[in-house]
């Protein structure tokens, strides 16, 4: 078969072992695929949208019940962007996990870790666009806590909401943030990954001196595992967004206030609950950031890996690394299942 395009966007041989979707898991290929639904459903909604603080939430009901196919267009858009953080989640556990973020590779990693990040700000974004009587408590808690930061905090205010109210004036601020700031970084740094993939070799395997299996798959041969994940996915997806539909709530009228049990999105909820523990700046900004920070220091300040040991799971090598990171993932999860028990 003559190479098409999308053939020549990938190397033309990779090791077999490490093309097994029990390697991969396939995470890298579905959030790019996520993404490509995000970008053309978002771009769908904006014929409808209306990005002011009367008729945003209203327009958000005339696409879900009266555009043709409108609720099909939003639940995909809603799903898909749920999907992207868990999928890029366990794209990164996997990429710590088998010891692939060293050189030459260490700042593919932080590129990723970065997109990690800019996905959660779309989404915390997406969902403030909503502007229903849900989105309030967060929008204004979140924000506020931009002021705790000492120096800058009001300064960070200014530039996430434009100043005001958050409840009353943030629309069109966060509206301009999900559809330019954030997407046009995204965009550029989705690329910037993918080169680097390219780059620095592809996916990461031993030299090939210390391979006990030096067995390769053609182009051909990923393109169509690639096809078939997308499929799977694109079928959970349609199942998820038939059955499943995108929360919507009541327009904000009047005056703006926090709804009673307001909860934040499913992805902050473990933030949440460390904020009922005390100081806000504390709980609320210098352990996420910390958290952030230890993430990001994980290739320069952790043993090296052994060469040998490089993509394969769990390497012995990097057990510290595994260990810190797993410590993360239990507490942020348990906290997430707290908030949502209380």
């Amino acid at each position: 078969m003559r190479p098409s395009f999308f053939h020549h966007l990938h190397p033309p041989t990779i090791p077999a072992a490490q093309a097994r979707w029990r390697y991969t898991l396939g995470a890298g290929g579905t959030a790019i695929f996520l993404m490509i639904i995000l970008g053309v459903t978002g771009i769908l909604e904006m014929f409808y949208y209306a990005p002011n603080p009367q008729d945003a939430a209203l327009s958000v009901q005339t696409i879900t019940y009266h555009v043709p196919l409108g609720w099909l267009v939003r639940n995909l858009h809603y799903w898909s962007a749920q999907l992207l953080l868990i999928v890029s989640a366990i794209h990164l556990l996997r990429v710590i996990f088998t010891a692939a973020y060293h050189r030459p590779r260490r700042f593919n990693y932080l590129l990723g870790l970065a997109l990690f990040v800019l996905s959660i700000l779309l989404d915390f974004t997406g969902y403030i666009l909503r502007w229903d009587m849900d989105i309030c408590w967060p929008l204004t808690t979140g924000t506020n806590l931009l002021k705790t930061i000492p120096w800058i905090g009001n300064f960070l205010f200014r530039v996430a909401i434009g100043g005001g109210e958050a409840c009353s004036t943030a629309l069109l601020r966060f509206y301009t943030w999900h559809i330019f700031g954030l997407t046009i970084l995204v965009v550029i740094l989705g690329f910037w990954h993918a080169f680097r993939v390219r780059r620095d070799g592809g996916i990461a395997v031993p030299p090939a001196r210390l391979r006990a299996d030096n067995t390769r798959i053609s182009r051909n041969e990923l393109v169509r595992r690639e096809v078939l994940a997308v499929l799977i996915v694109g079928i959970l997806l349609l199942l998820l967004s038939s059955f499943f539909p995108a929360p919507i709530a009541p327009a904000m009228t009047g005056k703006p206030s926090a709804v009673e049990n307001a909860r934040a999105p499913w992805f902050f909820l473990w933030v949440q609950q460390m904020l009922t523990w005390g100081d806000p700046f504390i709980f609320g900004v210098l352990i996420p950031l910390g958290v952030l920070a230890l993430l990001t220091l994980i290739p320069y300040i952790f043993p090296k890996p052994n060469e040998a040991e490089i993509g394969s799971w769990f390497p012995k090598s990097n057990r510290l690394a595994q260990i810190v990171v797993s410590v993360i993932v239990i507490l942020v999860i348990f906290l997430t299942l707290l908030s949502y028990a209380n």
